[in-house]
Order: structure tokens, then sequence, then C-alpha cells
């Protein structure tokens, strides 16, 4: 689920207190820095190489909020990238 279906499900009031809420405050603050630099960088800045690095990082970041909706997403992810590295 995406922030604006689920802000549409439950309302944005309570959208807002699952946003901020302790395991996904990190990923919250994480999408609008690197949205708020993705604009930066491309509207003010106009570096197209440093845009497209916060865009990815942006969504990075988007995914990491989305798996934490699904039980035990996070933790998976998470023993999947170690056992690679």
């Amino acid at each position: 689920m995406t922030i604006f279906s689920t802000m549409f499900l439950m309302g944005p009031f309570r959208q807002l207190k699952k946003m901020f809420n302790e395991t996904r405050v990190l990923a919250t603050i994480g999408v609008f820095v690197f949205m708020i630099l993705t604009l930066l960088s491309a509207l003010w800045w106009k570096r197209a190489l440093l845009a497209v690095i916060f865009c990815i990082l942006q969504f990075l970041a988007f995914i990491w909020y989305s798996l934490s909706y699904i039980p035990y997403a996070r933790d998976m992810v998470r023993k999947t990238i170690t056992s690679c590295v």
C-alpha cells in the first residue's frame, strides 16, 4: 500500500499518526528529506546526476516505509541483504 492509498482508506489524521509511529519515523523522514533534496538538486542546483541519485534514495526510503506495513518484511529484507553481502 502506498501513502496515498492508505490515506484514502483510513483518513489523513490516522495516516499521519501512523507515519510518525516509532517503526516508521526514520523512513518517513527519509522520504521527505530525499524528496526535498531531489527538487533542490534538479531545480535550484541544476545537477541532473545528483537529482537521479536522490530520486533513487527517495524510492528506496519509500520502499522501506511500505515494507513496514507487511509483518516481518523488514526483517526478511535485512536478513536477505546481510546473507548476500
